[in-house]
């Protein structure tokens, strides 16, 4: 899923896509272990089919241009309320609208309409410094 994709102009659906993969990119990112501690209990001899309930399906780490879109993707967060943040994230993460309104305490159209508001604020963020002249949006913040 390292692909480079060339944006002319932000619209919702090229941010909503772009947080989407920064959402499944952390997903895919290595687990962090604390170094020093480790198991005493000796391992479980398990028949076959227990054996398949073990093992990890996780897809493979991503490459290093997902990572940076990534962290890009991140850094647009900082134009946005905490509470925004929240939503935009819930979302892309495919959280339920039923679950998302229940976090925030209001209805489905609101919940919608805030998170409009907030992709809206990253559009126009993103917009307004690629008119700027800003070549990369690496360097954006």
């Amino acid at each position: 899923m390292d692909k480079e994709v060339s944006v002319d102009k932000w619209d919702q659906d090229s941010v909503v896509a772009r947080l989407q993969e920064a959402v499944d990119t952390a997903r895919r990112m290595p687990s962090a272990k604390v170094i020093g501690y480790y198991n005493l209990w000796p391992t479980m001899v398990r028949e076959p089919w227990e054996a398949m309930a073990d093992q990890d399906y996780r897809r493979p780490p991503p490459g290093p241009k997902a990572i940076e879109r990534m962290e890009e993707t991140m850094r647009w967060m900082l134009w946005l309320e905490v509470e925004q943040r929240h939503l935009v994230w819930m979302r892309a993460k495919n959280y339920e609208w039923k679950d998302i309104c229940r976090r925030f305490g209001c209805n489905r159209t609101t919940a919608w309409r805030w998170w409009t508001k907030a992709v809206g604020t990253i559009v126009e963020q993103l917009n307004q410094r690629q008119s700027e002249g800003v070549a990369s949006c690496s360097k954006l913040s």
